[in-house]
């Protein structure tokens, strides 16, 4: 039997979106899923509109990671672009290298094996070949759920694609395979659109 494959649109510089990348592959030693990671870009979401300038300063950092998530998984597959994404994360959300984003997701494409020279992607350059693939990767995320969400957005093929789980800690064991089983049944009611709570404290990257 072939392994479902369960998408998750991911922006490289959320660290919510890291944390749900996490519980799937939690999940995916408990259950019979294939874990693909795309990218939403909150920097496409946010193009245009009227920010703070702390926030759309940070959005205007946020190009480069996704571009170079972009050209990783075109040049080098899927599981290349996870094996960076985990490098990534594991530098810049668990590690706190955030100061320089673009020597962060140098060391990533070492630390996973990868060539030095794809780093040519990084910076944004409107309208190329990276530039168009990326906006094409965002819409095919955002078409399945609307503008009014952020990332990460999970699709399981079939159904309805939503924005979420955010979850901290990730889930681990049998509780990552149980959350995906209820996950996947909201996926199955054409329905379903919301539900959520307030959330309390800090990121727990434990």
């Amino acid at each position: 039997m072939t392994a479902r494959t369960v998408e998750l649109f991911v922006d490289p510089v959320c660290p919510f979106a890291w944390m749900t990348s996490r519980w799937l592959l939690h999940a995916a030693e408990v259950r019979e899923i294939t874990p693909k990671y795309s990218v939403m870009s909150l920097s496409v979401l946010n193009e245009g509109a009227e920010l703070d300038s702390g926030y759309r300063a940070m959005l205007d950092d946020s190009w480069g990671p996704a571009r170079l998530a972009i050209a990783i998984d075109a040049s080098e597959g899927n599981e290349a672009f996870s094996r960076w994404y985990t490098a990534w994360g594991e530098r810049y959300h668990v590690g706190g290298e955030n100061n320089d984003r673009r020597a962060a997701a140098v060391a990533a494409l070492a630390d996973a094996g990868l060539p030095d020279s794809l780093i040519e992607a990084y910076d944004p350059v409107a309208g190329d070949e990276t530039d168009t693939a990326l906006r094409a990767s965002h819409e095919r995320g955002i078409s399945q759920v609307g503008n009014d969400v952020g990332t990460p957005v999970i699709s399981f093929g079939e159904g309805t694609a939503y924005f979420g789980p955010v979850v901290s800690p990730a889930p681990k064991g049998e509780d990552a395979g149980k959350l995906l089983d209820a996950l996947a049944t909201l996926a199955s009611i054409d329905g379903f659109y919301e539900l959520k709570r307030a959330r309390s404290g800090g990121i727990d990257f434990s």
